[in-house]
């Protein structure tokens, strides 16, 4: 149940990033490189390494809560669903 949310929130998080305004691709790679990580953490046929996956979430919630408060906002709801996860 709790990856169901997550992949919920992986794609709100894409519709999210498909607003950015194109000229900002510094916030797109980043956020695309975080759901990246974020897939890699719960894909069992994938070795995600030591990915400090909820360090990065916090980073980038720290990072984008101004400029971008809906993305901090699915960033949030993610980071919770990583804690329920056991990630």
């Amino acid at each position: 149940m709790p990856e169901q949310q997550l992949r919920k929130n992986l794609d709100k998080l894409r519709a999210e990033i498909d607003q950015v305004a194109d000229s900002d691709t510094q916030t797109k790679a980043r956020l695309d490189a975080l759901i990246n990580d974020i897939e890699a953490s719960i894909d069992p046929e994938q070795d995600s390494g030591d990915i400090k996956l909820v360090e990065n979430v916090k980073e980038a919630v720290a990072h984008f809560e101004t400029e971008h408060p809906r993305a901090t906002a699915i960033l949030n709801d993610i980071m919770v669903t990583l804690s329920n996860m056991g990630i």
